[in-house]
């Protein structure tokens, strides 16, 4: 597994892969996050903006491979699989620290929110021990309440979002009445950079009341609202309790949840996984990402020992998820974004032109069909689709056919 984590970004890098950014005030381990998610090489320091430049890395999410179920090996073309546990690759980027105010420019916050443009979901990385104030600073624990610092990042892209609607508001709800252009259009083509869509948006003024309403008569309250639910939709957060082991934090933790029933909340430790990786990499140890347990199988020095122990008694054995860090990844593709894996492969053949066994994995929307599905994989697929082959059953399906978590699906097609 050792060489595994120095070859995977060459091989993932040119993939066109769904973005996951992680965001968070300064010092709350929001960078020791990204890179115990990724192993790339990024700065991590106790002061502000450490991070400047956004970093760039590859995550990965895990799940069962269906390998087991045809009792063979696989042999991945990207990520990787340890004992029928496969990790399938996704990319993340880590954006310097946001402070209040981000929306109107400080702490360089509006260059750094527009860095998160293309992302599919946020992880929020907040210090749950309540140990970072709100400019970013160290305190003792337990001076602030985490609660804030969770609603003062949704606000700050709340009101990012309003920014941009409402530039050149006037003009722009002036040009879209005098057309005659239909508002989700209009709208659209303002935030289809955030990730937006016609239908998304027509459903949205449908939900809010605003579908009949002219942009011409919206009330600020109004603008605000959309601006918020928009948000919601195209940038689901989910939040990442950092800092789980420091006195207080689990305390906190549950106090989260109750205040918070809508959010995903995973409670988690950064420096634990990032320690366990480095271990592992180094040959210290044997741990697969997200398990609650490791093996030694190098030589340790006293030190070494002491830390990896702590990990094991603190953090591991307390949680069925280990040090949470891979949960919070999962839990951000497989819950929030509602995405399922789905393997190609033949009813009489798994392994590709290579001898692949295998060899791929796509991560698709839940509610995807057999004809998304060829698609996907590519374009000549999808236009000259016949049908699809469920290769675990062996059932002839159409192009309507809903997929579900874990398919194994081989497409026919008119060459």
């Amino acid at each position: 597994m050792m060489p595994i984590f120095d070859k995977l970004f060459k091989k993932t890098s040119a993939l066109k892969l769904m973005i996951i950014g992680v965001v968070g005030k300064a010092n709350v381990g929001k960078s020791t996050f990204f890179k115990a998610s990724t192993l790339a090489d990024v700065e991590i320091a106790n002061y502000p903006f450490a991070t400047i430049k956004p970093n760039s890395g590859i995550g990965f999410v895990k799940i069962d491979c269906a390998d087991k179920f045809f009792n063979t090996t696989c042999n991945p073309r990207v990520g990787y699989c340890i004992n029928h546990t496969r990790f399938v690759p996704v990319n993340m980027i880590d954006v310097a620290g946001l402070v209040p105010g981000a929306h109107e420019g400080k702490g360089m916050g509006l260059e750094f929110l527009n860095d998160l443009n293309q992302a599919d979901a946020l992880i929020h990385v907040i210090d749950v021990s309540g140990g970072t104030n709100e400019k970013g600073e160290i305190v003792p624990p337990g001076t602030r309440d985490p609660a804030e610092d969770i609603k003062f990042l949704e606000l700050e892209l709340d009101y990012w979002y309003l920014g941009i609607l409402k530039k050149s508001w006037e003009k722009f709800s002036r040009t879209v009445s005098q057309t005659n252009m239909k508002t989700e259009l209009a709208l659209n083509k303002q935030f289809s950079g955030l990730g937006s869509t016609d239908e998304m948006i027509k459903q949205l003024l449908k939900n809010l009341g605003l579908e009949e309403k002219k942009l011409s008569s919206w009330s600020n309250d109004d603008l605000m609202l959309f601006a918020k639910s928009l948000r919601q939709k195209t940038k689901p957060m989910i939040i990442a309790a950092n800092k789980i082991d420091v006195k207080g934090a689990i305390e906190n933790y549950k106090r989260l949840l109750a205040e918070f029933p809508n959010l995903i909340i995973v409670p988690c430790s950064a420096e634990s996984e990032l320690a366990l990786k480095e271990a592992t990499r180094h040959s210290m140890i044997t741990y697969v990402p997200g398990d609650n347990d490791f093996s030694v199988v190098g030589q340790l020095t006293d030190k070494q020992s002491q830390a990896l122990n702590f990990i094991k008694e603190n953090i591991l054995k307390k949680n069925e998820h280990g040090t949470g860090v891979q949960e919070v990844i999962n839990e951000a593709v497989f819950k929030l974004l509602r995405y399922i894996p789905i393997f190609p492969g033949g009813v009489n053949k798994l392994t590709d032109q290579y001898g692949r066994v295998l060899p791929d994995c796509f991560l698709l929307k839940d509610g995807s069909t057999a004809l998304d599905f060829a698609f996907k994989i590519h374009t000549d697929l999808g236009e000259k689709f016949i049908r699809a082959i469920d290769v675990k059953t062996k059932r002839t399906v159409g192009k309507e056919h809903l997929l579900k978590y874990g398919d194994v699906v081989e497409i026919v097609s008119d060459k």
